[in-house]
């Protein structure tokens, strides 16, 4: 294992279960929706709102495309996936693994996403944004964990290391 990217829709944990993965591995975290906010000095959703999608999605995609690194976890925003130039990059720095849960579930932990800094169009409902991603979820992935009801992050994190 070099690194381990962690892709899925916002709300599937990628974020908590890279934090919960980095620590039990040694090795390093990034969270590129917070390394965005930071390079911006804004966030998700003002960078969307001032500067919009389109420049948001571009960002994104620059980020993905240019990093490098060894023994890290990766937790890509949740749109990181709709650039084939971030993603070809993240694919060949290590396996990728893609949390897929439901979308009940995601419902539940999102809420109203509206001001969470979703990359999506107005009009787009969370059941619209997962039937554009998970195609590419399936495709650029090596490893799909699927989140069991009511199963803990830690019991999901199990279940990557597992897999790996």
């Amino acid at each position: 294992m070099n690194n381990i990217i962690l892709v899925g829709m916002p709300g599937s944990g990628k974020s908590t279960l890279g934090i919960i993965l980095a620590r039990r591995l040694g090795y390093g975290y990034l969270d590129t929706d917070s390394f965005i906010s930071q390079r911006e000095k804004s966030t998700l959703q003002g960078i969307i709102d001032t500067k919009g999608l389109a420049y948001f999605l571009e960002t994104e995609s620059q980020v993905g495309s240019e990093i490098v690194c060894d023994r890290v976890i990766i937790a890509t925003g949740g749109s990181m996936i709709l650039s084939e130039e971030a993603m070809n990059n993240l694919c060949s720095l290590g396996k990728v693994i893609y949390i897929d849960v439901p979308l009940d579930e995601l419902k539940k932990r999102l809420g109203n996403y509206a001001d969470r800094g979703v990359a999506c169009s107005e009009n787009q409902t969370l059941e619209d944004i997962l039937k554009e991603r998970q195609p590419l979820y399936e495709k650029y992935s090596d490893i799909k964990v699927t989140y069991k009801i009511g199963s803990s992050l830690e019991e999901t994190a199990d279940d990557i290391l597992k897999k790996l």
